[in-house]
């Protein structure tokens, strides 16, 4: 019997088990509306889901994937756990990029700093600061390429993060977010007034220029 089936027993309140998958964002909006009986605002969440996904995978469709840049994801304060292939953890990286981890199917996973300079990746994006602060200047990571060429991008995180931690609804601004550090010239919208608009339709607060600078700051 399935935890969710025990407490519905234990407390009489029946359950919906819905599904966290990035690209069943659209259809948990959409059952949610239908269990709730707020169809209508879980429709205008839904939608922006499904073209939110459209329009960044479609602009990079042309693009093969052996053209597209090697990514890897860091957390953790020394940066090396990461998702593998698959992972819920690096969906969004997935969609956009070469997970340089992808080789092995599987959830989070300890790597080495050898592994790392192995992958050799054109891009890091982290969600820990003291990693974003730290890297820059240690010599282990000064070979990897996405150091040498200051690429390492500390995600947002307010109030979830934007790729992971954890993996929820945001990381459809998240998409935004990472589509523009990959291919800046494919995604010329202003990610300033993308984040608010986002904010405002699914948090139903408008923040300030100083809220979204703190944001997009990757603070806590």
């Amino acid at each position: 019997m399935s935890l969710a089936e025990r407490v519905q027993q234990q407390t009489g309140i029946p359950y919906a088990l819905l599904d966290g998958r990035f690209d069943a964002i659209a259809a948990t909006y959409r059952k949610l509306g239908e269990l709730t009986g707020r169809q209508n605002d879980s429709e205008k969440l839904a939608r922006y889901a499904d073209d939110t996904i459209k329009t960044t995978t479609g602009r990079i469709a042309a693009i093969e994937a052996s053209a597209r840049p090697r990514v890897y994801y860091a957390r953790g304060p020394r940066g090396l756990a990461t998702g593998l292939g698959g992972s819920i953890n690096v969906e969004t990286i997935e969609m956009l990029a070469r997970n340089v981890a992808g080789g092995n199917q599987g959830g989070l996973a300890n790597v080495s700093i050898e592994q790392v300079l192995l992958w050799n990746p054109d891009v890091i994006v982290t969600i820990d600061q003291e990693f974003a602060a730290s890297v820059r200047g240690d010599p282990a990571w000064s070979a990897v390429k996405a150091v040498r060429d200051g690429r390492v991008h500390l995600s947002p995180k307010m109030p979830f993060g934007w790729v992971d931690f954890p993996p929820s609804v945001n990381r459809l601004i998240g998409l935004w977010w990472l589509a523009k550090i990959l291919y800046p010239d494919k995604f010329p919208e202003d990610i300033r007034a993308l984040t608010r608009d986002f904010y405002s339709m699914y948090y139903h607060r408008t923040p300030s220029d100083a809220q979204i600078d703190h944001v997009l700051a990757g603070r806590d």
